[in-house]
């Protein structure tokens, strides 16, 4: 059946770069996920993808650390627009060569965040690499870092994670969605920014759940169907546990209680749990969770998490 509406997708960072040391294995992992992106693609409807930025982010982060006494350290939101870039063009690339007949492009897209936001009193978004408690305590100093001890790990800086209130670049990305084009659009959350008094714009130093911008896409651009990729083929309550039992469908209502009880982390199958659930409950239509490997079956109702209305 065709679709009358675009498609929104939305996957990780480390369905990119799944290590770290080799930036090589992105170059082969774009290429494995184009091939995937032609599964969900209608030849006269448009498409978004946002891809999340997590591991790239934290390269830059590394590097900084490495240099830290030769050069100034750049903000979140030039990192995060650096990653759009080179996440950008590698997509752009591989998909032009998956699919030469349609027409591709990356939009820098900069997210409108609330400045009252409670994200901003409470940073809990780790951010780059451990460090000792020495160490962690001159940077709390000297620069101000909230920081965050994980047992065993050591101590980490935690920012800033507020939700998406507006995409600025939107009516490009729905002029190019409407001429059914594919548009590489929010990518990491997107940029986060905020407006002043005079509706001057300026970068914060924060970063944005790229499902939750996906799904703000996924509402503006009308679109009739909503996938997440993840590194799990579905959703499970009781993950890792000897309780774990995986879950095929379920209604919003369902995904909200689980929510509530904390059975999905906020850091991680949370927010694509609530992304899903608020495309379903606002548009009626389901939303899958799956993964790039279950993709095709989970598209045939094999597979996958489907979140209903």
């Amino acid at each position: 059946m065709r679709l009358t509406g675009p498609t929104v997708l939305a996957f990780g960072g480390n369905a990119l770069l799944f290590d770290p040391r080799d930036p090589s294995t992105q170059e082969r992992e774009a290429a494995a996920f184009a091939r995937a992106v032609g599964l969900l693609m209608d030849r006269e409807e448009g498409m978004v993808l946002v891809h999340g930025n997590g591991p790239q982010v934290g390269m830059i982060l590394l590097r900084i650390e490495a240099t830290r006494e030769h050069i100034p350290a750049e903000t979140l939101d030039i990192m995060v627009a650096e990653t759009q870039g080179s996440i950008g063009y590698l997509l752009c690339r591989s998909l032009r060569n998956e699919i030469p007949d349609r027409e591709i492009a990356a939009v820098l897209t900069q997210v409108l965040v609330d400045p009252g936001d409670s994200a901003f009193s409470t940073p809990s978004k780790p951010v780059g690499p451990y460090y000792t408690e020495e160490v962690a305590e001159g940077l709390i100093s000297s620069r101000g870092w909230m920081m965050k001890e994980r047992a065993g790990r050591g101590w980490r800086r935690v920012v800033p994670s507020p939700r998406p209130l507006e995409i600025v670049e939107l009516h490009t990305i729905m002029d190019a969605v409407r001429h059914g084009h594919l548009v590489i659009a929010g990518g990491g959350g997107g940029i986060p920014v905020i407006r002043d008094e005079k509706g001057e714009l300026s970068g914060v130093e924060a970063v944005i759940d790229k499902d939750l911008t996906a799904c703000k896409l996924a509402l503006a651009t009308g679109a009739e169907r909503f996938v997440i990729l993840t590194d799990v083929p579905h959703v499970s309550t009781g993950f890792g546990s000897a309780s774990e039992r995986r879950i095929d469908r379920m209604k919003a209502p369902l995904a909200r209680r689980l929510l509530t009880r904390g059975e999905f982390p906020p850091g991680s199958m949370g927010p694509k749990v609530e992304a899903a659930a608020i495309f379903a409950e606002s548009t009626g239509l389901s939303a899958l969770i799956s993964s790039v490997e279950q993709l095709g079956r989970a598209l045939e109702g094999d597979g996958g998490t489907w979140v209903d209305p």
